[in-house]
């Protein structure tokens, strides 16, 4: 399953759109399953307590990315609420969810009942919608299969980067979200060595890359051009910018269509990269 959907002009990670599919499954079931509570009065608004365990969620989600990816943050912390990167610590903001709403449910005589049954519809669609999204842990043959272009004009192919983790980053440079994650990428690849970093350019011109490499990204190494924007279409449903992670035997472990900050690269690296760091 591709990772964007396209709705008309527009490009959507699908991953958010789970995310939100999951918020509206838990908030209806809520309404539905609520009743009127024995002694006929209505009961608690099922729908602003979950509504409230879900924001509970997001935000411990969030804080926790924040905590464990810190040093990324620290220079400029309202980056912390760019959450345009996609840094997010999902199994802690479901606990939080579900500890609040097993208090609201305790504490504050909610209806039990739909509280739970809700919270674990909405888990189940994030956790399987996650799952159903995630890319198949196996090697790219349409990568592979690209007909690629070195600056020069020279053919060029993704075999020569294997045997080490490997970071795709697919962009153009009149995106701006490219552009402004480009900075984070030339630092990773400067840092990593025992990764490899190629950058992929959706159907530009050799002249227009190479002068926006020298006023923007002069250091950056591994610059290839897609001609076509293949890779784009075949990966990303055009949006950009995409970026994949492969691991050490090429295979895909993850892929992520938007902008990535330096933490959220570094979360990303970390799950690719060999358990002794290499």
């Amino acid at each position: 399953m591709t990772p964007a959907i396209r709705l008309g002009p527009l490009v959507f990670p699908a991953d958010l759109l789970v995310l939100i599919a999951a918020a509206a499954v838990g908030l209806l079931a809520a309404r539905l399953l609520s009743r009127r509570q024995a002694d006929g009065s209505a009961p608690p608004d099922t729908g602003a307590v979950l509504s409230r365990a879900l924001l509970i969620g997001l935000v411990v989600a969030r804080l926790g990315f924040v905590w464990q990816y810190q040093a990324h943050f620290i220079e400029n912390p309202l980056r912390i609420l760019d959450l345009r990167d996609g840094g997010w610590a999902g199994m802690a903001g479901l606990g939080a969810a579900w500890i609040y709403t097993l208090y609201a449910a305790l504490r504050r005589r909610a209806p039990r009942p739909a509280l739970l049954v809700a919270l674990a519809l909405a888990s189940a669609v994030w956790i399987g919608g996650g799952r159903w999204l995630a890319p198949a842990p196996q090697a790219q043959p349409k990568l592979a299969a690209l007909a690629l272009r070195q600056l020069d004009g020279a053919p060029a192919g993704l075999a020569a980067f294997q045997g080490k983790p490997t970071v795709i980053n697919l962009w153009a440079s009149w995106c701006p979200p490219c552009r402004r994650e480009m900075p984070a990428f030339a630092a990773a690849q400067a840092a990593n060595p025992g990764v490899n970093f190629v950058f992929l350019n959706q159907a530009e011109t050799p002249p227009d890359v190479m002068q926006f490499l020298q006023q923007h990204a002069p250091s950056l190494r591994n610059v290839l051009l897609d001609p076509a924007g293949d890779a784009s279409r075949q990966m990303s449903n055009r949006g950009l910018p995409a970026t994949l992670f492969l691991d050490a035997q090429g295979r895909l472990v993850d892929l992520r269509v938007g902008e990535l900050s330096a933490a959220s690269l570094a979360q990303r690296l970390d799950a690719i990269q060999a358990p002794a760091g290499d």
